[in-house]
């Protein structure tokens, strides 16, 4: 939810992005991203009534122990990562302008995470032998997930789509995370749904469609609509036209001229 509230500050710090507030779509973009952060917090503050589905009814709804939990710690933690989830897509973004090379990026990403976790997971797990050993469970499915997955396709084809469409339209998608782990976990996981997640996904789901069309009106320098425009139109064609043939029958009665003065003389 921070990520889409961050970034863009971000990028026009950075003079990635460029807003106009004269302009509609400028102003679209401001106001999709405050709907739809404001989605995502209807989604994790708002409860409402619950919404019993085929496969959820007579679920029991899963409870949290309070005196497990840290909000303190908790909300600094997601600060730090949204902060510097923002930061890695504006380096990433610049990166791709001196080096427009996707998949050697990803392929260098994925192994200086792959070095900085380990060293990490070194550090954290020193004398407890029974955090490296490898089973055919879930939890090798997960990491492998992650890191095939989550990981190494995700990276790459975020970069085609930072070249491309630029970074809002990337993270315009992050809050639909939400809305997707909440239709995913209601299925196969029997989640009990509430009131004010549906509520904030279609919330989510309005502000999203208004960024994506904010940034879909942007005028990008050389794009199709200067060139359309730079083209010689049809009354420009017949006039060029006109004098040229003007111009070649005054050629022809100079010439004419001069070949009536030489032969006088």
């Amino acid at each position: 939810m921070c990520i889409v509230t961050l970034l863009p500050l971000w990028l026009i710090i950075h003079r990635l992005e460029s807003v106009n507030l004269k302009k509609v779509h400028s102003q679209a973009k401001i106001l999709g991203t405050i709907v739809t952060v404001g989605g995502a917090m209807l989604m994790t503050l708002i409860k409402g009534a619950r919404v019993d589905l085929p496969w959820t009814e007579g679920v029991q709804a899963a409870t949290t122990s309070a005196a497990a939990q840290d909000p303190v710690k908790g909300a600094i933690m997601l600060a730090i990562g949204c902060i510097s989830w923002a930061g890695f897509v504006i380096l990433q973004t610049i990166t791709l302008k001196s080096y427009p090379a996707e998949l050697s990026l990803t392929a260098l990403i994925c192994m200086m995470g792959t070095i900085e976790g380990s060293v990490l997971a070194i550090g954290m797990e020193w004398g407890n032998p029974s955090a490296w050993a490898i089973g055919l469970d879930t939890k090798l499915l997960a990491a492998a997930y992650s890191g095939v997955i989550c990981s190494g396709m995700s990276y790459y084809i975020q970069g085609v789509v930072l070249k491309t469409k630029g970074p809002v339209f990337v993270t315009a998608f992050s809050p639909l995370c939400m809305v997707l782990v909440a239709i995913m976990g209601s299925i196969f996981l029997s989640e009990v749904l509430y009131m004010g997640r549906i509520l904030g996904a279609i919330v989510i789901v309005m502000g999203l469609y208004m960024v994506l069309w904010g940034k879909s009106k942007d005028q990008q320098p050389g794009s199709g609509n200067d060139k359309v425009a730079d083209l010689p139109t049809a009354s420009a064609v017949a006039a060029a036209a006109a004098a040229s043939s003007a111009n070649d029958e005054k050629t022809e009665d100079d010439v004419h001229f001069v070949s009536l003065e030489v032969a006088r003389t």
